[in-house]
């Protein structure tokens, strides 16, 4: 493989797109594609939609099966750590039988919550395999969210804290707020609602986009009802959302 290109593709609307990815995309001949089980399949079928749209040139998808990992541990960072050898591993033989231009297509941006790069950082630091790489920015689910509820993501002259679900159940909710990304576990029911706003969002850009806004304490049940409801029809969920104090 003589070049990879990371290309950031948004939340899952085509129009998030950008040209500079659209390009990117067209010199590509292999995509890799790394398969979270059949009840995600949805997630690879959005990705192939996205390149029928904007492709002009004939591609091929390299699955790469996910390797399984604990989502509970005790030890989180060696888990994730073994879990990105094990995954970067996997890309390295994907690499090796690929001849011309790869390509990864990432859920927002790989900046942002993905661990991608890293893992292709590693690849490059065992030596196996050797190749340059370019990464091409995408919209954001922040972004998204913010656009989808009509708001601003932080008060004048505020800064923005975007964290995880497992970090604000471990931090609690700051003077300043929190957009909070990987929340499998509703970490906002555990945060007093008396003056927190939530703005919160679900599938962004997707059909089955879902927005709930209001006051915490009056929308929180709502939300986990609605939350459950769609991940259990789906078999996956991928949601974000924003509290904000008021006053």
């Amino acid at each position: 493989m003589r070049k990879l290109y990371v290309i950031g593709i948004g939340a899952g609307d085509p129009d998030h797109v950008t040209m500079q990815a659209v390009k990117a995309m067209r010199q590509v001949e292999a995509f890799f594609v790394i398969g979270k089980g059949e009840a995600k399949q949805e997630l690879i079928d959005v990705r192939t939609a996205i390149l029928d749209e904007h492709m002009d040139r004939p591609y091929r998808i390299v699955p790469i099966a996910d390797p399984p990992r604990d989502r509970t541990p005790i030890d989180y960072q060696g888990v994730v750590e073994d879990w990105h050898d094990r995954r970067s591993a996997l890309l390295e033989t994907a690499f090796a039988e690929v001849d011309g231009v790869g390509g990864i297509l990432v859920w927002g941006d790989p900046a942002l919550y993905d661990s991608t790069l890293r893992m292709v950082e590693r690849v490059l630091a065992r030596g196996a395999v050797t190749f340059d790489y370019a990464v091409i920015p995408g919209i954001t689910s922040a972004q998204a969210l913010a656009a989808r509820h009509r708001m601003v993501l932080h008060g004048i002259g505020e800064p923005v804290h975007i964290t995880t679900g497992r970090r604000l159940r471990e931090d609690g909710l700051g003077a300043e707020g929190a957009l909070v990304m990987l929340d499998g576990d509703c970490s906002f029911t555990a945060i007093p609602g008396g003056d927190v706003h939530i703005w919160w969002g679900a599938y962004l850009g997707m059909p089955d986009e879902t927005l709930i806004e209001g006051s915490l304490s009056e929308v929180r049940d709502e939300i986990v009802r609605r939350r459950t409801e769609l991940r259990d029809r789906k078999g996956w969920i991928m949601d974000i959302y924003l509290l904000r104090r008021r006053g």
